[in-house]
C-alpha cells in the first residue's frame, strides 16, 4: 500500500503510468474490444485488465494520477459510433464527465472513427481493458505534463 495512491490501481497499471512520457497514449477499451491482439503491437505487449469495472471507473483511476495533454489537438479521444460520428452515447457521456474536470487549460476531448481507432490503438503505449458492456466504450488518453 502507498499513501495517496488509490488501492484499486494495480501494480501493472501504476508501472505503466510511471513509464509513460508526455504524448504517450493509453488505450482504454471495453469488454468486446480485441485487446490482446492490439496490445501485441504496443510498447507494453500485455493487456492490463480491470474486471468488473466500467470505462468511467477505470478512466477515473487513470486520470487521478495521469495528467491529460493540452499541447496536442486532443487530450482524449472517444471511439465514434458507426455512421453516427456526432452521437455522444451514454458511455461517452460518463467517461467525458470524469475527464472534463481533469482537463488542463487548452486541452480538448475529441473523437475518432472506429476503424481509425483500431489502427491508432496499435501504436499506443499500452492497452487497459475493463468490463464495460456498452457499445463504443473505448477511449485513447494522451499523457500530458505536470508543471
Amino acid at each position: 500500500m502507498l499513501h495517496g495512491i488509490n488501492p484499486a490501481i494495480s501494480p501493472e497499471l501504476l508501472y505503466i503510468l510511471a513509464r509513460m512520457g508526455h504524448g504517450d497514449e493509453l488505450v482504454l477499451v471495453d469488454a468486446n474490444y480485441p485487446a490482446a491482439s492490439t496490445a501485441q503491437t504496443c510498447t507494453v505487449p500485455d493487456v492490463v485488465t480491470y474486471p468488473g469495472m466500467s470505462s468511467a471507473e477505470v478512466a477515473d483511476l487513470i486520470t487521478e494520477l495521469m495528467p491529460l495533454d493540452n499541447f496536442h489537438t486532443y487530450g482524449a479521444l472517444r471511439m465514434e459510433v458507426d455512421e453516427q460520428p456526432n452521437e455522444v452515447n451514454a458511455v461517452h457521456q460518463d467517461v467525458f464527465a470524469v475527464l472534463t474536470p481533469r482537463l488542463p487549460e487548452g486541452a480538448t476531448l475529441g473523437s475518432i472513427e472506429r476503424q481509425a481507432f483500431y489502427a491508432k490503438a496499435k501504436t499506443c503505449f499500452a492497452v487497459v481493458q475493463c468490463s464495460e458492456m456498452r457499445a463504443f466504450g473505448c477511449f485513447i488518453l494522451r499523457k500530458g505534463v505536470i508543471f
